[in-house]
């Protein structure tokens, strides 16, 4: 899922509002339509008030959350030709999908692949407690991406499965339109495809609870991001 990018205000061969894209080549030289993915983070939880490591664990959204979950579910459901909509299976994502869908008219689809990263023992803890606990790991952890937290997946195992998952929804849907909700770092890893970034970018991009970013992949390779972490719909 790697390609050349364009981070410009100018899109490749569509419309910076969002609109269907005309097929003319844009800055990239790709030509055709985009598979355009509009990614949506989860909305509050209680690991996440307290900013603890939440991975493969299922608990449900605050009242935040779930007042999060209805403002993105509405703004995705608003997103011109939106053809379908893929969720990790996690409950604090399907809570946002299940209400795009239905606003929408349109297939949910669960997606294993699109899962946050396992975490291991450090689920539920804190960057300091995890830290405390695993000093040396946890330091090599925060800038290797093959590491993995003791019983848990590295960044590396986590971007080959992302990956994975969002060639089948590009081959699935080409020069469709579809929503994905997920957590921060497949949401991450799904930027990092469309920018052709390095493994840097995950320690350094931050994306809000319920922010929406946006990530399109041309058939004959080349990739554009148009939007990262906007949280306007949540004002």
């Amino acid at each position: 899922m790697t390609g050349n990018s364009a981070t410009g205000g100018a899109p490749s061969g569509g419309s910076a509002t969002g609109g269907a894209p005309s097929g003319a080549p844009g800055w990239t030289g790709a030509t055709g339509r985009p598979t355009r993915i509009v990614l949506a983070r989860h909305g509050q939880t209680p690991l996440s008030v307290d900013r603890r490591y939440s991975g493969q664990g299922d608990p449900e959204l605050t009242a935040l959350g779930r007042e999060q979950a209805e403002r993105t579910a509405q703004r995705l459901a608003s997103v011109p030709h939106l053809a379908a909509v893929v969720s990790s299976p996690l409950r604090r994502c399907l809570a946002t999908a299940e209400r795009t869908a239905a606003a929408a008219g349109v297939p949910l689809i669960v997606e294993d692949d699109l899962i946050e990263t396992d975490f291991g023992t450090w689920e539920g803890l804190t960057f300091r407690e995890a830290a405390d606990r695993d000093p040396d790991m946890h330091s090599r952890w925060m800038s290797d991406t093959s590491v993995a937290p003791p019983g848990g997946e590295s960044f590396a195992t986590v971007r080959e499965r992302v990956e994975r998952g969002l060639g089948r929804i590009v081959e699935e849907r080409p020069g469709g339109v579809v929503a994905v909700v997920s957590h921060v770092t497949p949401i991450k890893l799904a930027i990092r495809a469309g920018l052709g970034a390095g493994d840097e970018l995950l320690f350094r991009l931050h994306l809000d609870l319920a922010s929406v970013s946006d990530v399109r992949f041309y058939s004959d390779g080349p990739t554009s991001v148009h939007l990262v972490n906007d949280t306007s719909h949540l004002a």
